[in-house]
């Protein structure tokens, strides 16, 4: 064998090594782990409102003011939220992330509603429970646009790195990646925070 037959032979291996690292055989699932990481913050920002929103309904109940009819509405558009799961595998599916999306929304405007309904009681408005909860529901509100927001940019790259050459060779033939769906304002105005003050 000639030195040169040698080299040929030991520098193909690191060619084709070079190349399939070039074709999103590691960054793929790097970038889709990223994306679920973001989902995971974005459920337990959700989490963390729906838990509040049971304690702020306990609140208002204790005082006593609130008509019953706001308080099942929200306790059941709560329980609905909490029921529709979008796991970290459905996130290819638009039909689930959407119906993710309208639960959360519908929890949203019921919260709005409790809230309006609440400024007409100033006993209410002056219990220090009360005041608490809706300072903190105000920065979990805020807690969840900063999740959403991080969740699209990681779908974003996840979506761009299996669209593009060379990782789209990688992404379809070895990890047979799907897009993943962006979280989307399901109503108008969705996608700001509702406003939760009490006229402080």
């Amino acid at each position: 064998m000639t030195i040169l037959r040698q080299f040929r032979l030991f520098l193909l291996p690191l060619l084709g090594a070079f190349a399939l690292s070039a074709c999103g055989i590691n960054s793929v699932p790097a970038a889709e782990e990223a994306a679920k990481a973001k989902w995971a913050d974005v459920q337990a920002q959700y989490q963390r409102r729906a838990n509040l929103i049971d304690n702020l309904v306990a609140t208002v109940k204790a005082a006593g003011k609130l008509e019953q009819d706001t308080l099942v509405k929200v306790t059941e558009a709560r329980s609905k939220a909490t029921s529709v799961q979008v796991n970290a595998d459905d996130l290819s599916d638009p039909a689930k992330v959407q119906q993710f999306q309208q639960a959360q929304a519908q929890l949203s405007q019921g919260l709005g509603r409790l809230i309006a309904t609440a400024e007409a009681y100033p006993d209410l408005k002056a219990n220090q429970n009360f005041l608490d909860l809706q300072s903190q529901i105000e920065g979990t509100e805020n807690r969840i646009a900063v999740a959403i927001r991080d969740y699209n940019e990681a779908v974003r790259a996840y979506n761009t790195r299996i669209r593009t050459f060379p990782d789209a060779i990688g992404a379809k033939i070895i990890h047979g990646a799907k897009p993943m769906t962006p979280f989307q304002a399901t109503t108008p105005g969705a996608e700001e925070a509702p406003k939760v003050d009490f006229g402080n």
